[in-house]
């Protein structure tokens, strides 16, 4: 249940910040309403199925906590990051959403990180025209060895990622929300690249 609420909002922060850091044009994003705010969804068939398949293979990492960070990289069209949007997870023993209103709760929780995505362009520059992006997942080491028999799609297969996608040379950290509750810790920060063009 805690996986299925994250990765919702997970699918929502990632069209977000895809329509905020104007990775793709506005005209494919549409307005839609989450937890009770408007936000901004690609209508754009490919984008979304990447997005959710993604989404549908991070889930079980996220289901047995093996999941440490879900990381929206934006990379240069030379496919060096520009900015690393950082969803740090942390899951207490208790991995039910056992009532309504303690997911009322986390929904109001979630709620607060979308805003802060939308107005996260007020603290990070522009970033360079051609741009694209990627989904990464750090896992904890126990779940990188049972990745073949966890893949839920056979073609969507892991990789591991690049070097040059993974580090960035001395970014500046900007700290976007943090949340605690019962059922989950959660932060998001971004690393922002000193010098985007």
């Amino acid at each position: 249940m805690v996986a299925d609420v994250l990765c919702e909002f997970l699918e929502v922060a990632v069209h977000l910040i895809l329509y905020v850091r104007e990775v793709y044009p506005s005209g494919i994003f549409q307005k839609r309403k989450k937890y009770n705010i408007p936000v901004k969804m690609s209508c754009h068939p490919d984008l979304n199925q990447y997005i959710q398949d993604t989404l549908l293979c991070i889930k079980p990492l996220i289901e047995k906590n093996d999941a440490e960070k879900v990381v929206v990289v934006i990379v240069d069209k030379d496919h060096r990051p520009v900015e690393r949007f950082v969803f740090e997870i942390c899951q207490p023993p208790l991995l039910s959403i056992s009532s309504d209103s303690l997911l009322s709760h986390v929904e109001q929780l979630l709620r607060a990180f979308i805003l802060k995505i939308s107005v996260c362009d007020a603290v990070l520059t522009s970033n360079p025209p051609g741009c694209s992006f990627s989904v990464l997942v750090h896992t904890r080491d126990a779940a990188t060895r049972n990745m073949e028999k966890v893949q839920v799609m056979k073609d969507f297969p892991w990789i591991v990622a690049d070097e040059q996608e993974v580090h960035m040379k001395e970014p500046r950290l900007v700290p976007l929300k943090s949340m605690t509750s019962d059922i989950i810790k959660m932060q998001l920060y971004v690393e922002e690249r000193a010098q985007k063009t």
